[in-house]
């Protein structure tokens, strides 16, 4: 596949996803708004609503903070080489035409790259499915709900009720601060480094989509409507909608482990997805 290809297609999805919200999002913000019983959780909401309108109208960042570029590529096999480079080539060239606010600095330094690439940056998952395309999905997050992340290592003998004291205290902890409502991704088991990057599988699934297995999608289910009963409300100033939904993904762990690892992202979930062909043809998925 020509690097030239991936270039464009990386391109515009980094500028689609800082400026038009994936429709499950803007579905999901706006049952938020109307299930909302709070006046001025209500209010936000709308705010919320107006913000993502005008940006779509006006072709700008739905949110000047447009975060580190992350790409996740579903597929068989791939020239990670001749993709590495094509990706970073779109980001710095996302960063001067969209434009995006540089936001990549040296973790020492605190020296801007100027163009938002760096060491390990834009961060890169490849994901193995069985299939001749390949899916290229871009997410832009932000440090505002990054910051508000967690890592817990609990004891296996607290099981699920573990699991769900975990993700509870991540958000009441985080309150306004990640700008809910947010979306909740956790990863369940593996290893200590695998858990977070679990969480960070799930933030591309849709939001309303559950898990396959029914016991998972229960404890979406259930982690929802706790998250929802904190009363932290839209932008922390409290009400009935705290989070837009939870996903979970997870891997099979050590029998003396229960790495837990929450990902949060606020209500600017900002992705998109093309489908590219071996041909070269594409198309926008999201």
């Amino acid at each position: 596949m020509k690097a030239s290809i991936i270039e464009e297609v990386a391109f515009q999805l980094i500028k689609r996803a800082s400026i038009v919200l994936p429709k499950d999002v803007k579905v999901a913000l706006q049952k938020a708004y109307e299930e909302e019983t709070s006046k001025l959780g209500k209010t936000q909401l709308k705010a919320i609503l107006d913000n993502v309108t005008a940006a779509e109208q006006m072709g700008r960042p739905v949110c000047q903070d447009t975060g580190i570029v992350s790409f996740f590529i579903r597929g068989r096999s791939l020239d990670y080489k001749n993709f590495e480079e094509a990706l970073r080539r779109a980001t710095i060239r996302a960063t001067r035409e969209v434009p995006l606010r540089p936001n990549a600095v040296h973790p020492l330094t605190r020296k801007n790259s100027e163009d938002n690439t760096g060491a390990h940056i834009p961060g890169i998952t490849h994901i193995y499915e069985d299939a001749d395309h390949i899916d290229l999905v871009v997410t832009l997050k932000g440090a505002g709900s990054e910051n508000m992340s967690a890592l817990y290592m609990i004891s296996p003998s607290e099981g699920i009720n573990g699991i769900k004291r975990a993700v509870v205290e991540t958000v009441a902890s985080a309150g306004g601060q990640p700008c809910p409502p947010i979306v909740v991704n956790v990863g369940i088991g593996g290893t200590v480094d695998l858990t977070l990057k679990l969480a960070k599988i799930a933030l591309i699934r849709p939001l309303g989509t559950r898990h396959r297995e029914g016991e998972v999608a229960k404890l979406e289910e259930e982690l929802l409507t706790l998250i929802n009963s904190t009363g932290v409300g839209p932008m922390g100033l409290g009400g009935k909608i705290t989070a837009l939904d939870v996903k979970i993904e997870y891997a099979h762990c050590h029998t003396a482990s229960l790495p837990v690892g929450v990902n949060i992202q606020c209500w600017a979930d900002r992705r998109a997805t093309a489908r590219i062909y071996p041909d070269g043809s594409w198309e926008l998925l999201s």
